[in-house]
């Protein structure tokens, strides 16, 4: 049902990067826009995946089930440290930022760098909070909200885009970012309070739940943190193929290759990261092992189906898409190429999303920081390598076989664990 909604409110999300290519093609410009971009969601996802389909589901059901008079003080008190912490996080990644550009860029292009720099800044809280509101509301197992607040959000940004880009060029992107996830949070915000009437008591009191649910996060982070530098290394190692515009080419590649598990971790994992939280909780691990089994097998076999239909009609598919406006031609080709290197990792991206929320569901966040170091390893070693051999076809397919390998470690390091809790069952 969830991924019913998906499809239909988050078509935007799907339009958008064709119309940045119709609109902006590919330039020196461009490249300046998705290095910014990889940065700083690299920063962000120090702040936002604390709550995206973290530890916070499991700890808000505990809460709710075992104290639910503390509930409204342990959100409380997260959207207040959120909202600080972010901030204060935010505006040191821009300095940071600053400081790299001008390292990196001269003229035209640190300027514009410079100018992205304060909306990226923002960006970055109003994500932060944003998903915040989504766990919420997913604890609450009212998933139908994220959707439609996803898709005010896209409106947004492409209203905003289309009456900048002609005076502001490439800087209206963030400018529109800023603006739509601005729009979803008021709408997020509406939906709890108003709707739902959930109390969110402003404290920066930290009670046992929060402190609990910062350690667990905290693995979950560096986790994340550790595997969000792989795009960044992904730009810089396409720069060095001497390609004008290839960073933007292996975005774009890349971008279409990820719209099926992107609906799937928009509608699946936040309903099977609720479910298996509670079968965890209940102390049903038979249960759950056999749902993430259940869920393993459906996801393989739909992405795997998907990618070689999507591989199958890729050269009509990205001339229609993408050969307009802006976008030459040379390009798309370059982008048809690309694409079934980007395609082989589809199926296994999707089983590491599901067993990662599996970990996650069983508070097993410890893992997270050295899965990440694997994560980024792999990558920076297969990027060395099969660059010099294949160019941009080798960035994207090293990104694919990392994505193969991490899952395969995450399946046996869930049935290590879900062993040994099945014996602390038993015992």
């Amino acid at each position: 049902m969830l991924l019913a909604l998906q499809v239909v409110f988050r078509v935007g999300d799907a339009i958008l990067p064709l119309l940045l290519a119709a609109w902006f093609g590919r330039s020196h410009a461009t490249d300046v826009y998705y290095f910014s971009w990889a940065a700083f969601a690299f920063a962000g996802s120090v702040v936002f995946s604390a709550f995206q389909d973290s530890a916070i589901v499991p700890i808000l059901s505990e809460v709710k089930l075992l104290a639910p008079a503390l509930w409204s003080r342990v959100t409380g008190s997260l959207l207040a440290h959120t909202l600080i912490l972010g901030g204060l996080f935010s505006a040191c990644i821009g300095i940071l930022a600053l400081c790299v550009f001008a390292s990196r860029y001269d003229n035209a292009e640190l300027a514009l760098a410079a100018k992205m720099v304060p909306l990226f800044c923002l960006f970055l809280v109003a994500l932060s909070v944003k998903t915040f509101f989504v766990a919420v509301l997913n604890s609450e197992h009212r998933f139908v909200a994220f959707p439609l607040a996803g898709a005010l959000g896209v409106i947004t940004t492409i209203t905003v885009i289309t009456l900048l880009r002609d005076k502001a060029g490439v800087l209206s992107i963030p400018a529109g970012a800023l603006s739509g996830e601005l729009v979803a949070i008021g709408f997020l915000a509406f939906f709890a309070f108003h709707v739902l009437h959930l109390k969110m008591t402003m404290t920066l009191e930290r009670p046992e739940p929060v402190v609990r649910f910062v350690r667990l996060a905290a693995s979950e982070v560096s986790g994340g943190a550790l595997t969000r530098i792989n795009p960044i290394v992904d730009q810089l190692m396409a720069t060095m193929t001497g390609i004008v515009g290839g960073g933007t080419l292996l975005r774009y590649s890349g971008d279409v290759s990820s719209i099926p598990t992107s609906l799937l971790q928009a509608s699946l994992l936040p309903v099977l990261l609720s479910y298996l939280s509670d079968d965890f909780g209940a102390g049903s691990v038979q249960k759950a092992r056999a749902t993430v089994h259940r869920t393993l097998i459906w996801v393989c076999s739909i992405l795997g189906v998907a990618s070689v239909i999507v591989c199958l009609v890729r050269v009509p598919l990205l001339r229609l898409v993408f050969l307009r406006g802006q976008m030459d031609a040379i390009g798309v080709e370059r982008m048809t190429s690309l694409l079934p290197y980007h395609l082989v990792g589809v199926a296994p991206f999707g089983a590491l999303l599901v067993l990662a929320r599996a970990h996650v569901a069983l508070k097993n966040s410890r893992i997270m920081l050295g899965m990440g170091l694997l994560n980024a390893g792999l990558n920076v070693g297969l990027n060395i390598v099969l660059m010099n051999v294949m160019g941009l076809r080798g960035i994207a397919l090293s990104t694919s076989l990392v994505h193969a390998t991490i899952a395969v470690v995450f399946y046996f390091r869930l049935e290590s664990r879900l062993a040994r809790e099945r014996e602390g069952v038993i015992a």
